[in-house]
């Protein structure tokens, strides 16, 4: 039973309950000519979403599995509603989150910008069973801002020369592994000389959001990274759903920190028990020095990561992509001040916590449980986007799987075979004036990685500033091509043609691969 409280402030609205019962209820309070929206709190979440018919279109918030309306997603599957359009950055695991309605199957689109670690939503994908509208997390973002805010399309430099702006980005698959819907080719302008893309904004039926603290009146609090995309997606939506774990009495929050109005806010649900499972759970131990490595492999990657931490400059604001390049922040000189953002929310990145100070509200994009330090601040996913894609990041530092002669970096999908999704990587390379840094093997199973053109999926054209392997490190001019800077110690210069794929210049300054001491 949904037990209905209105609050005492009129406004304008699609309306909940009727004008005259909220006259009754607030007149003592306040005079207004207009009429008052209710925010509805509901005793269980069933009744929240037991209205959503087949084939809706879903909101559903969270990242990874921080933040994720985990009582709203268990209560669908107990209304079985089916054909959903799930918008969501990705679709949970496999026996949690979103992965339990794949599972059931009641799913049948999803727009995420990361499958993950998922692998039943992987193998629905490539199976033909799923239809995956694949997106750069920075425009799901925006699509959904923009959807909220009113504005139906909006040009962005993010994914130009890729699969998004030529079309035919598989959506479907056939049984046989041939394509059967493909993506739309995006339409392309050129402003102030850079080329852009056109994006539609996103609309759903219903948002399901999760959140920390409601008050009476229908506002809403988020817990530090736990607010990623239930931020814009309360505004996009016909109806939002919010669940909580504390609902408060109106005039608990300042209203300086109130992150949503209830304006935004439909429905109220507290939920209890709260699972909030830890996807990967990171820690570190008192006075732990580094582990040295052992295998040849963890040598090779060991020296491309001190070697990418010399990247690293007093007062820099980074961006550190998931493995070697977030291992990169392990060995930032003492004497600098590095300010490490995450594409989920978060600026002033800390190190990982000791046992027991691990926090599910608290993750990086990777999913691994952190810290933060003094000065840190938290913010929503499309707020995040805006730091990247508007050039106010100094460095980002991914990993490639191709990289060119002329800086186009692959690193997000083999078609038919493997698709992990491009998740923030098409966006963190979208500003001309963020420094862009591959570190990756300089081969793979005796196959080139650097080429004269890269023939897997890009994740951006004429984007990559220096690529750093475990043999060279090359500069990268966008149109000269690669020049090689710093030599593995014992290898020769005809050593590195043999392995890489394309021509280069050698600098008359060549040197052996620096290396953090």
């Amino acid at each position: 039973m949904a037990a209905l409280q209105c609050h005492t402030v009129l406004r304008v609205s699609r309306g909940m309950c009727s004008p005259v019962t909220a006259w009754r209820q607030a007149c003592s309070c306040l005079f207004s000519t207009s009429a008052q929206r209710c925010t509805e709190f509901y005793d269980d979440p069933v009744s929240a979403v037991k209205d959503i018919p087949d084939g809706s279109t879903l909101l559903v918030g969270g990242f990874g599995l921080c933040g994720i309306p985990e009582k709203l997603i268990s209560a669908l599957l107990k209304t079985g509603v089916k054909n959903i359009t799930a918008v969501s950055n990705n679709a949970g695991v496999d026996n949690f989150g979103l992965g339990l309605l794949l599972h059931t199957k009641q799913i049948k689109r999803m727009v995420s910008s990361y499958v993950g670690e998922n692998a039943e939503f992987e193998r629905q994908y490539l199976s033909g069973e799923l239809e995956v509208e694949l997106t750069p997390q920075g425009t799901l973002a925006e699509r959904i801002r923009a959807g909220g805010a009113g504005i139906p399309a909006f040009f962005t430099p993010t994914a130009c020369g890729t699969l998004i702006e030529e079309g035919g980005a598989p959506i479907k698959y056939n049984k046989d592994g041939s394509i059967r819907i493909a993506s739309e080719p995006r339409e392309v302008r050129e402003f102030n000389g850079r080329h852009y893309i056109l994006e539609k904004g996103i609309t759903g039926d219903f948002a399901l959001v999760k959140a920390w603290k409601a008050d009476r009146a229908g506002n809403i609090m988020f817990r530090r990274t736990a607010r990623n995309f239930n931020h814009p997606m309360c505004k996009a939506a016909n109806v939002t759903v919010v669940e909580v774990e504390e609902i408060v009495d109106t005039g608990t929050f300042a209203p300086e920190d109130v992150h949503i109005p209830s304006i935004y806010v439909q429905r109220v649900i507290q939920g209890k028990q709260y699972e909030k499972r830890i996807e990967r759970l990171t820690l570190r131990k008192v006075g732990a020095s580094k582990p040295k490595p052992t295998t040849e492999a963890d040598i090779m990657r060991e020296r491309i990561i001190r070697r990418a931490a010399l990247e690293f400059e007093d007062g820099m604001y980074a961006n550190l992509g998931i493995g070697m390049p977030m291992l990169a922040s392990n060995f930032i000189r003492p004497d600098i001040t590095v300010h490490l953002q995450s594409e989920n929310g978060v600026l002033g990145l800390g190190p990982y916590p000791l046992e027991g100070e691990e926090d599910a509200d608290l993750i990086n994009a990777g999913k691994e449980t952190v810290t933060v330090l003094p000065g840190a601040s938290f913010f929503s996913s499309d707020e995040s986007f805006a730091m990247i894609r508007g050039g106010h990041m100094d460095m980002t530092m991914l990993g490639g799987m191709q990289v060119s002669k002329f800086g186009d970096l692959a690193n997000w999908m083999i078609p038919g075979k493997m698709v992990k999704g491009m998740g923030g990587a098409m966006d963190l390379v979208a500003s001309a004036d963020t420094k862009v840094v591959v570190t990756m093997e300089h081969s793979a199973k005796g196959a080139h990685k650097i080429l004269e053109k890269c023939n897997l999926p890009l994740t951006g054209k004429k984007c990559v500033n220096r690529i750093i392997t475990e043999k060279a490190v090359f500069d990268v001019d966008r149109k000269k091509g690669l020049t090689l800077i710093e030599l593995l110690e014992g290898l020769t210069v005809e050593d590195i043609r043999k392995c890489t794929g394309c021509d280069f210049s050698v600098s008359p300054n060549l040197k052996p691969i620096l290396q953090e001491v």
